[in-house]
């Protein structure tokens, strides 16, 4: 096999680790400080140290490789930083599971072993996620490669919390959180998911202290909180209970007295107008308590069970349990006066689908507002573009709302929170190291036990990543980022707490535009999750259709912002695009053993100049999708371009040129505009699909180490000509028509065909007159070209292209007794299924008991047999 010759058929396997390898080794991923050369720079979204490789993840390094490549081929000096997230909750959880099948656990290690045994496992499980991304062809600066929790992360973390406390932006307070009883942990609002549930809705009656013959009658659908219950709450303007605030009711069960109380809060038109308030486990409860110094009852615990507060009876009770004991007891009591069935939205734990249990706790807290403030103008002064700028809005209607951060967790892998306690006084400090002793009385120091939020060390990544707080090259060169690319469902958790701490910390935006992305659906539009057993593995994927058809699938199609579905087809569809181009520069490469770039060459033809013209309009309208992240539409371009107008139409129209049977001169100048344009073309398809592009550019004459560095192609004006378009348009549609002709007729494409052309316009028939080789080679015809048709001629098709009457007499061609006989039998077997299906259709009893989509589809196929019965009739008639 010579150096120019492509294996007959596309193997991904051979090709996309070859060339990764080789790529990475020759070190065309990494961004070394460059002043002189204008910066572009992308932080990866840090996916979990614990994760594998999913679709989502997919998509969105597919999108940010798209990005990077061609910023890359643009001559930007530019960098795609990588790197991992420690992920808390989930990576503690995987080994507490180890730990459990070996029948111990962390309290049994200790602390400093547990977390010996978290970077064991991140040492031998951390590297999976990465090594995926390189299957996918991510082109990421791996030398340059961070973990949210390696030495410098962690000296940006320390450094970014105690600036905070110094400023008094972080705060500790008993607060209302969300707990999650099987994580252990504090979770913060938005990583508490919610779904509707089936519930029900216990109506109870409250006596009242001095009357036990007047009560108030209160809702809840967690019966078992009202052991905690301290106050019920009306409207201050509810003219039914007025006279009853400040009042005095007793709580069934317990005895506890509590008042009445009014509050703007209570929604009057709501069940009864009545609310019980229970502060200790309820947000909103909690704050109506803070309004009017209620008391906090804490009746469920941190492992979700009834706490000593709840009574001696209800103890140690798991909460479902509790509730349905609570519901028998207050039934025997006459206080449950009603259940009705409620459907209501219950908050789960994002990592394990534990329902979460509001309570109040010790934690440590961000004050927001004042960080809030700026990240909202950003927004609004253009600083920062969000793709599409529908989620500034979110982002906007977020920021305005936000209430403070919960940032600490109580877990043990992590950030640990930088504060000190003297275990002899009240003196507490934060402080990068360990004090020796406390500074006022000499005591011994402890460090906090709890470490913070995840979100807090990727908050700072596209500055931590970059060496700050020191003052560094790669700093000073790549801050702020170019672009964010992420899906939209993490604006919240990530997206808006870069940009507050970016401007807070840097002073400056962390990135100009944040580019976003929909969320990969299985074909249903169902979110792909275990528990609907919807997921599709990239990597098998990858192992079946290749990095390259999967990178293509996932992006055509695909607008900012929007769910895509995923569907095999496609898949298989961007399998065959692959397949496509492999096969056309196999063909192109068997017939330039002999190109020399230097050769006299003759004028370019007609189609030379249509290629060129067509090659640079893609150029151009792919460059502009791109800048406008459409990259969906900038692949749309390349695969009608690619598939249709170079491989479907040029190659088929200089195959005369190239199996020489014309002059070497002419010869010459087919093969060197082929190259350029299949060269080209695949610097276009290069940041899409990388791997076969790079294969196929590295067989074609070329300059230069590899397509990656390559300068991106440039649009050139002078070479679009919309009259050479036109022209060949002309031709196209000509052809095309012929081909439909000969294909209805049956006609052997072995057969030649006569074709009279009749054209009025003066313009089109010269086009047709001088280019009429084009269609005798394409169509397999004898072209004669006339201003218009004095008769028809017996016995012949007839159809239109562009104006031009397109005719094609038919004796000699086929026998023509024998479609006639042909023809008829077909009509009478449609007349005859078309007899049947409106037989049914006019059958009201049909009508009535079938299903509406069966209806529907006897009316589509009445429809589809009209059409052939009138198409057959037609052709019948030219056989007259």
């Amino acid at each position: 096999m010579s150096q120019k010759e492509l294996p007959k058929t596309y193997d991904p396997k051979t090709v996309e680790d070859k060339w990764y390898q080789h790529w990475e080794e020759s070190k065309y991923f990494h961004a070394p400080v460059d002043k002189k050369r204008q910066p572009f720079s992308i932080v990866m979204p840090p996916p979990n140290v614990t994760g594998q490789l999913h679709m989502g993840h997919a998509l969105d390094n597919t999108l940010q490789d798209i990005l990077t490549r061609w910023r890359r081929m643009q001559g930007y000096n530019t960098l795609w930083l990588p790197g991992t997230d420690h992920a808390g909750i989930a990576t503690q959880a995987k080994v507490e599971d180890q730990l459990r099948q070996e029948g111990t656990t962390k309290y049994d290690l200790g602390r400093e072993k547990f977390l010996d045994r978290v970077w064991d496992w991140k040492h031998n499980y951390g590297s999976r996620i990465t090594t995926q991304l390189r299957k996918l062809g991510s082109s990421c600066d791996w030398e340059r490669e961070r973990f949210t929790m390696d030495e410098g992360c962690s000296d940006a973390v320390i450094e970014v919390f105690i600036n905070l406390y110094n400023e008094g932006l972080i705060y500790q307070d008993n607060y209302i959180i969300n707990w999650c009883p099987h994580c252990k942990t504090t979770i913060s609002d938005i990583e508490v998911e919610h779904a509707e549930k089936p519930g029900n809705l216990y109506h109870l009656k409250y006596q009242f202290k001095d009357n036990p013959e007047e009560s108030l009658v209160v809702a809840t659908t967690r019966p078992e909180t009202m052991l905690g219950d301290v106050a019920v709450a009306v409207h201050p303007e509810d003219d039914r209970y007025l006279h009853m605030v400040g009042r005095t009711l007793v709580l069934p069960l317990v005895g506890r007295e509590m008042p009445v109380i009014a509050d703007a809060y209570v929604d009057p038109t709501f069940g009864s107008g009545c609310v019980k308030i229970t502060p200790a486990h309820d947000p909103n409860d909690f704050e109506i308590g803070q309004r009017h110094n209620l008391p906090q009852v804490q009746v469920i615990d941190k492992d979700g069970l009834m706490s000593e507060e709840a009574g001696e009876k209800y103890q140690g009770m798991d909460r479902y349990e509790c509730r349905k004991q609570i519901v028998k007891d207050l039934e025997e009591l006459g206080v449950l006066q009603e259940i009705e069935e409620n459907p209501h939205s219950i908050g789960h734990c994002y990592r394990c689908d534990t329902v979460v249990e509001p309570m109040i706790s010790k934690q440590w807290f961000v004050k927001m507002k004042p960080l809030a403030e700026p990240a909202i103008e950003a927004a609004k002064n253009g600083s920062i573009s969000f793709i599409p700028q529908r989620f500034s809005k979110i982002y906007l209607n977020w920021m305005e709302n936000i209430r403070d951060w919960c940032i600490s967790r109580q877990l043990w892998w992590g950030h640990r929170i930088p504060v000190y306690y003297c275990q002899e006084c009240d003196q507490m400090i934060a402080a990068k190291e360990q004090p020796a002793e406390c500074s006022s009385c000499g005591g011994k120091m402890e460090q906090d036990s709890d470490v913070l939020d995840t979100w807090f060390s990727s908050a700072l990544w596209p500055f931590s990543t970059l060496g700050w707080p020191e003052s560094t090259e790669e700093l000073e060169q790549f801050y702020p980022t170019s672009v964010l690319v992420t899906g939209r469902d993490i604006i919240f958790f990530w997206v808006a707490r870069m940009i507050f701490s970016g401007l807070h910390h840097m002073e400056q935006i962390p990135f100009k535009e944040v580019f976003i992305h929909g969320l990969v659906l299985d074909s249903q539009g169902r979110k792909m999750s275990k528990s609907l057993g919807n997921g599709v593995d990239p990597l098998e994927v990858i192992e079946s259709h290749g990095a390259d058809s999967l990178r293509f699938m996932l992006v055509t199609g695909n607008t900012p912002g929007n769910d895509l579905r995923f569907h095999f087809e496609r898949l298989d569809k961007s399998r065959n695009f692959a397949n496509k181009l492999w096969n056309a520069s196999r063909f192109a490469l068997m017939n330039l053993d002999d190109y020399d770039e230097n050769a006299n060459r003759g004028q370019l033809t007609l189609a030379d100049r249509w290629i060129l013209s067509r090659y640079h309009n893609a150029v151009n309208e792919v460059t502009d999708y791109m800048e406008r992240y459409e990259l969906g539409e900038a692949a749309r371009v390349l695969y009608e371009f690619s598939w249709s107008e170079l491989c479907d139409w040029y190659i088929e129209l200089i195959k005369p040129r190239l199996y020489r049977k014309t002059t070497p001169e002419d010869r010459a100048t087919a093969q060197h505009v082929l190259v350029t344009v299949l060269q080209g073309t695949m610097e276009l398809l290069h940041p899409f699909m990388p791997f076969i592009t790079e294969e196929i550019w590295q067989h074609l004459p070329h300059q230069g180490e590899s397509i990656m560095l390559h300068p991106w192609p440039e649009y050139n004006p002078e070479i679009r000509d919309l009259d050479v378009e036109n022209a060949m348009g002309l031709l196209m549609e000509t052809i095309t028509e012929v081909r439909r002709i000969r294909g209805e007729m049956k006609v052997p494409p072995s057969k030649v065909a006569d074709v009279i052309l009749a054209a009025a316009d003066t313009k089109n028939r010269k086009v047709l007159s001088g280019n009429v080789s084009y269609i005798e080679d394409l169509a397999n015809t004898i072209v004669s070209v006339k201003e218009s048709l004095v008769e028809k001629p017996e016995q012949a098709a007839m159809g239109v292209a562009r104006g031009v009457e397109v005719v094609v007499p038919l004796k000699g061609l086929i026998d023509i007794d024998k479609e006639i006989a042909r023809l008829n039998k077909e009509l009478q077997s449609i007349e005859k299924e078309l007899k049947r299906v409106q037989g049914k259709l006019n059958n009201q009893g049909f009508l009535a008991k079938a299903p509406a989509d069966v209806v529907e589809k006897e009316k589509a196929k009445e429809e589809e047999l009209l059409g052939k019965q009138t198409a057959l009739a037609e052709r019948l008639k030219m056989f007259q």
